[in-house]
């Protein structure tokens, strides 16, 4: 069985563009108006929330995979810092709440471009063919991500200005929505997952050139730039909708567009929001087959899966498993139950995640240990907000794993002894 090691063909900007794809997807098109119906007036409060949080879980993913970097993101460094069992829970919430967020990521894309009654066809085309394309190389997957931010960027960058074309002075104000603290909370959990993008650089590390310098530097800036979009977005939003119209939009964005008037505005925006969910399921689909992979390799998951093909130095197996179950999801659930699923998965790992830096020698430092902290305090609040029945959901379908690596425990080990 060829368990070959990734080759490092990823520079800084790479790195970046992977990273803002996974961030810039079909969320921030849609995440703004359920969290101004949650926070109300209070919507920049919480999106400053979510990003300290997100910018804790940030230096400690950057600090983790300057010190580990190989494939598999909070899988390795649990393993190494804390664990097998530690990693082997972060890995498959991983995978099981990134899976549920590539599926989201397709259905919003059919959403946007399909005729009515076709949107699962679609999305689940859109699935087959970035799949493809991840099997072509790593390097192929970068061009292709490149391409789509730039129009996913362009397309927010004409909504921001058609906000502040419609804009109206006090709107944000005009609100009958008064954010509660539960409200805010639920807010910024909602509003987190924008950011999450950074971990596809980290479980990318073992393609990245020089990764003690440029993970840690492609994270920040792709965090950076981000976080000073996202600002505008909800500052665009407030003034140019108000709360009120705000959190009851479908298409919040394609509104604000269409309210200045400008000739296309709209469909500009639609076309970059499709191009945004093409660019998360690209960089998605691509970071949860190297946690597969290094899952594998430790025989958490099958060990035919830890195989990368000679030629594209891909691990082609595990992207063709990621491709299916997306499949799967996206022909068998809704995009409001993927988005929860995936919400209870991924705060998970950032738990561990943090939990790992914390452990890590004063050597390996890079960051305050109160930062770890707080993303790790910041991920178990979060994850109090999410929806009851995805949090059933996703207990369950975690423990299911916990008790497949405990029953199949005997045999891994000896095929890890072999």
């Amino acid at each position: 069985m060829t368990t070959a090691s990734l080759s490092r063909r990823l520079g800084t900007a790479d790195a970046v563009v992977l990273g803002l794809a996974s961030m810039i997807g079909a969320g921030v098109f849609t995440v703004f108006a359920p969290a101004a119906a949650a926070a109300g007036s209070a919507l920049l409060l919480a999106l400053l929330l979510a990003a300290a949080v997100a910018f804790c879980n940030a230096t400690s993913t950057a600090q983790l995979a300057a010190a580990h970097p190989v494939a598999g993101g909070a899988y390795a460094y649990g393993r190494t810092e804390l664990g097998p069992w530690w990693g082997f829970l972060a890995g498959w919430s991983f995978v099981i709440g990134k899976t549920a967020s590539c599926a989201a990521m397709a259905t919003a894309f059919g959403a946007y471009v399909a005729p009515g009654g076709w949107e699962r066809p679609f999305g689940i085309a859109a699935v087959a063919v970035l799949t493809l394309v991840n099997c072509l190389g790593i390097t192929r997957t970068a061009s292709a991500a490149r391409a789509i931010v730039s129009v996913a960027v362009a397309a927010l960058i004409v909504a921001v200005a058609a906000g502040f074309a419609s804009w109206r002075p006090g709107a944000a104000a005009e609100s009958a929505l008064q954010g509660s603290p539960y409200g805010i909370l639920q807010a910024a959990g909602l509003l987190f997952f924008a950011f999450a993008g950074y971990a596809r650089i980290a479980t990318l590390g073992e393609e990245v050139r020089d990764p003690a310098k440029t993970i840690p530097r492609a994270i920040g800036i792709a965090f950076a730039g981000a976080l000073l979009l996202y600002l505008l977005v909800a500052v665009a939003l407030l003034g140019g909708l108000g709360v009120d119209r705000l959190s009851a939009s479908a298409a919040p964005l394609a509104e604000l567009a269409e309210r200045s008037g400008w000739p296309g505005a709209a469909v500009a925006v639609g076309i970059g929001a499709a191009a945004a969910a093409l660019g998360a399921l690209l960089a998605l689909t691509a970071g949860i087959s190297r946690t597969m992979l290094a899952m594998a390799r430790e025989a958490d998951l099958p060990r035919l899966l830890a195989h990368v093909h000679p030629g594209s130095g891909v691990p082609r197996r595990a992207q063709l498993a990621v491709g299916i179950a997306a499949c799967l999801l996206v022909a068998l659930t809704d995009l409001r139950t993927a988005i929860g699923f995936s919400s209870f998965g991924v705060l998970l790992y950032y738990f561990v995640a943090n939990l790992s830096a914390l452990r890590q020698a004063p050597a390996a430092r890079r960051y305050p240990r109160l930062l770890a902290a707080g993303g790790a305090i910041g991920c178990l609040l979060l994850v109090a907000t999410v929806p009851l029945p995805a949090l059933l959901t996703g207990i369950a379908v975690l423990a299911a794993g916990i008790g497949a690596r405990l029953l199949l425990g005997p045999a891994r080990n000896r095929r890890s002894s072999s």
